[in-house]
């Protein structure tokens, strides 16, 4: 025998950009932003803070853009550079179903 009751659940309705204020949603595609976050543990200078910004595209390659940058100030006279500018940060391309 089946026996029904109605529960309330929490569905995210929207992400808004933290930096812009502008909607996350894609038309026909959802929700479609990236997430800056740390939580800082024992020995840190901010011990015991969580943080998560939520980020549109726009911005978050803003972000990105702004981090290659002084990645390249930073290691301007270093011998080796591991990988190109435009690679920093990128972990896989067409992963389209996060499936690999």
């Amino acid at each position: 025998m089946k026996h029904a009751d109605t529960q309330s659940t929490e569905a995210v309705a929207d992400v808004t950009c933290d930096v812009c204020g502008q909607s996350t949603r894609v038309e026909g595609y959802g929700l479609q932003y990236g997430t800056l976050q740390a939580h800082w543990g024992y020995g840190a200078q901010h011990d015991g803070e969580r943080y998560e910004v939520h980020l549109c595209e726009t911005c978050f390659f803003g972000v990105l853009s702004h981090l290659r940058h002084e990645r390249s100030v930073n290691t301007l006279f270093d011998e080796q550079t591991e990988n190109a500018a435009e690679e920093f940060g990128l972990v896989r391309r067409d992963d389209y179903f996060r499936d690999s």
